[in-house]
């Protein structure tokens, strides 16, 4: 069977609104490319994806609750830290999200991490993709209190400030 082509603005007229949507988009979620930080977000959609993706894959070791493995700060019998928690117990707040987002991507593996740091937190960057990981982040911090998320601006902005 044959295949007939397009010609170019037939095409450029059809990926027009495609374009408009993906833009759209991406300009409606929560965080932001040159800065590399979550801003505030209402967004139900990204917290419902966040919420979805979260309890499928990190919940399995940082709990349902975001409570971390008991004694996480304990190296275990391996040399292995337990799984953190990610609520305000934690030290999850303590990173600006740009580390947050690396250690979710590539796991911790330098700069975010010493070399050959032994843990169990795998890297994702071949399961989820960036879109997902920041909707998990967005979904962490909106279970902070809010004097913890004014704490976690604060170390961004001095993040990007000492850039």
């Amino acid at each position: 069977m044959l295949e007939k082509k397009l010609p170019n603005h037939l095409l450029q007229l059809m990926l027009k609104p495609l374009l408009i949507l993906f833009i759209g988009f991406y300009g409606s979620t929560s965080f932001s490319s040159e800065k590399n930080i979550i801003t505030p977000t209402n967004n139900t959609k990204q917290l419902a994806q966040g919420k979805r993706v979260y309890n499928r894959f990190c919940s399995l070791c940082h709990g349902m609750n975001l409570q971390g493995q008991p004694n996480w700060r304990t190296r275990k019998p391996d040399g292995k830290l337990p799984a953190p928690p990610h609520d305000e117990t934690g030290h999850t707040w303590h990173h600006p999200d740009k580390m947050l987002f690396d250690i979710t991507k590539y796991g911790l593996v330098p700069p975010n991490a010493p070399a050959n740091y032994k843990t169990d937190m795998p890297a994702w960057e071949d399961t989820l993709n960036d879109e997902q990981i920041w909707a998990v982040l967005t979904f962490i911090k909106s279970r902070w209190p809010e004097e913890i998320r004014q704490q976690q601006r604060e170390i961004n902005e001095t993040s990007i400030k000492n850039k």
